[in-house]
């Protein structure tokens, strides 16, 4: 079976996009697989400083906070459920700061390219965005955040297994049936 880390990059505890995340969480582990569930919400995490050393060491020079625990998680996984709501048709700042300190674990760096270094990782990403659809893409609401999100993991090396996109969440309650279904089946292909 998989290791799987989950990350809720949502800050409501309760929305859509925590919703879906949940649901791929119990689905997952309903099929044996072992789930670390990451709530940056709750960990320690400083800011990137920039100061690029990570590149060469592979992991962050700080050590105060919360980021050894999470990096050594993320090593060790195989793959990565990232959900994120659509802020300004990027992620939220606490995610996009947990990826720029994860940035030397991610990759190396030549003269030319970045090096992969977690490649044979795979990912599945839940979003959820307050604006409808088609307009979600065209306005670059989710077309916005899945470039970023896509960037990075794609500059890692780590494949993407697939997306859930949930528009239009203002007027929405719960996850309509069939994303759960798609989270389901996505989940089901690990």
């Amino acid at each position: 079976m998989s290791k799987i880390v989950a990350i809720q990059g949502s800050y409501r505890s309760n929305g859509l996009t925590t919703s879906m995340l949940k649901h791929a969480v119990k689905t997952a582990e309903s099929l044996g697989h072992e789930v670390y569930y990451l709530n940056p919400f709750d960990k320690q995490i400083e800011y990137c400083k920039g100061c690029r050393k990570c590149l060469d060491t592979e992991e962050c020079v700080f050590k105060n906070d919360d980021m050894v625990e999470i990096t050594k998680h993320i090593k060790e996984c195989d793959v990565i459920f990232l959900a994120s709501p659509v802020y300004w048709g990027n992620m939220p700042g606490i995610v996009k700061n947990l990826f720029d300190r994860l940035s030397g674990v991610f990759m190396g760096e030549t003269s030319f390219f970045p090096v992969p270094r977690m490649s044979g990782k795979r990912y599945i990403f839940f979003t959820a965005s307050s604006t409808p659809m088609p307009f979600a893409h065209l306005c670059g609401q989710t077309s916005g955040i899945w470039r970023a999100v896509h960037e990075i993991f794609k500059t890692g090396g780590i494949k993407c297994m697939g997306r859930v996109i949930c528009s239009n969440s203002k007027n929405k309650k719960k996850v309509p049936e069939n994303k759960l279904k798609k989270i389901e089946k996505l989940v089901g292909r690990i």
